[in-house]
């Protein structure tokens, strides 16, 4: 059933479409999905803004000082820096939302709410996590296409090299030498050593657990760990996350001949304090009863901003897929 242009836009949850369904939809349910189902959020430094008003956040970024020696009978010396700020646009604003009719919530059963609910959460908690990856594009002097001192990829011949379109081959696979190179340019940008974390896609995860010197109590201990968390490395957290996103289509990245061509994503090194989720609505939940349609609407939203607060502090690691 076509539901107009005057309320909503898309289609209704008819009964031939959705045959299971109870008339609550419990708002903890998509909170909890909404969680489980994050995994970039949780590692990057978190601002709640809920309550308050305006649209902008200023954060200072204020310039390090140096330490100067003190001779005697002298004044000391005075610094003095023009200090600079990151600005986070609190301009991101998404919702899910469905139309139960009355003859679906009277014939179904508690299963369509779990899965409207979990799937709510997902999509929510998919579109967060995407912005901030999308963030990559703002690190080092990077581009628009990810390209910059702040995108690298492991050369199969000539080891960490700076990341430009069209050169991954298949053959540029993950490997410790790469990874621990990568490591030293945070390590000579002075980040923190604690708070680190790496962000792999499967494929990324399949390539660790074939290194036999990461197959070790070292890297995973049988711990209860983070969403997504699948171990340790060189005191790096390590997680894997279905959502990194495809930089190169394999049709569009030409690297050797058409048959060795293929798909690039972006694996993620940084510290916490590279990036900023500011929260001014975290998940809400809410129903509304449409006569006019004789069913409940429901809808999911959330409202956020994001920024990158320290461009040296996170890298991106550009991997096939």
């Amino acid at each position: 059933m076509g539901l107009g242009t005057n309320h909503v836009t898309g289609s209704g949850v008819a009964d031939g479409t959705a045959q299971t369904f109870i008339p609550e939809i419990w708002s903890d349910e998509v909170v909890a999905a909404y969680q489980s189902n994050l995994v970039l959020a949780p590692l990057v430094k978190k601002m709640s803004m809920t309550g308050k008003k305006g649209d902008t956040i200023h954060i200072p970024a204020p310039t390090r000082g140096v330490a100067t020696a003190k001779a005697a009978s002298t004044q000391v010396t005075l610094q003095a820096a023009t200090e600079t700020e990151v600005t986070v646009t609190l301009d991101k604003h998404f919702e899910y939302s469905r139309l139960i009719e009355d003859i679906t919530e009277a014939q179904a059963l508690s299963s369509l709410r779990q899965f409207y609910t979990g799937d709510a959460g997902y999509a929510l908690a998919k579109q967060v996590d995407t912005d901030l990856f999308a963030l990559g594009a703002s690190f080092g002097t990077n581009n628009a296409a990810y390209e910059g001192d702040g995108s690298y990829y492991i050369d199969a011949t000539t080891g960490l090299t700076q990341y430009t379109d069209d050169t991954i081959l298949p053959t540029d696979v993950f490997t410790d030498e790469g990874f621990r190179a990568l490591i030293q340019k945070m390590d000579d940008a002075d980040v923190p050593m604690d708070n680190r974390c790496l962000v792999v896609p499967p494929s990324i995860r399949n390539a660790i657990m074939g290194i036999d010197r990461y197959s070790s109590s070292d890297f995973v201990d049988g711990k209860v760990v983070n969403n997504g968390q699948i171990g340790n490395l060189y005191g790096i957290d390590i997680f894997v996350s279905s959502n990194c996103p495809v930089i190169e289509t394999a049709d569009a990245n030409t690297a050797g001949s058409s048959d060795e061509g293929g798909a690039i994503k972006q694996a993620m090194l940084f510290h916490k304090d590279a990036m900023v989720l500011a929260e001014q609505q975290g998940v809400r939940s809410q129903t509304q009863y449409k006569q006019e349609y004789l069913g409940s609407l429901y809808t999911a939203d959330t409202l956020y901003g994001t920024a990158v607060l320290r461009d040296d502090a996170a890298f991106n690691l550009m991997v096939n897929a």
